[in-house]
């Protein structure tokens, strides 16, 4: 059993509210993606929990329905983070370089 942060009555963690007083028992943000070309329809739900430091990833059909989903871990999310980000620019070649120190 687990403690409510907000009451201190006792709950158990499947709960997603305490049944004393209402108050939510999971932390989350939520984000949804709608899907390009022709899953255009569809949607991919990102969700961060809490302080369980997990993220959990459902797609989503034109019905509203939840077709699938997986959850990751930080370390997890955060490869995929580094994997999703931008290309950093290109290096300039040694060319380019002297070509800047000329023009000073």
């Amino acid at each position: 059993m687990s403690q409510c942060a907000h009451c201190g009555g006792e709950t158990d963690a499947r709960y997603r509210f305490c049944p004393w007083c209402a108050s939510p028992q999971r932390r989350k943000l939520v984000e949804f993606f709608r899907g390009a070309d022709a899953d255009g329809r569809r949607a991919l739900r990102v969700s961060r929990y809490l302080p369980e430091q997990r993220v959990r990833f459902s797609v989503w059909d034109e019905t509203g329905t939840a077709r699938a989903a997986v959850s990751l871990d930080d370390e997890e999310a955060a490869r995929l983070s580094a994997f999703l980000a931008p290309p950093p620019p290109p290096k300039p070649g040694l060319l380019d370089e002297l070509r800047t120190l000329v023009r000073r």
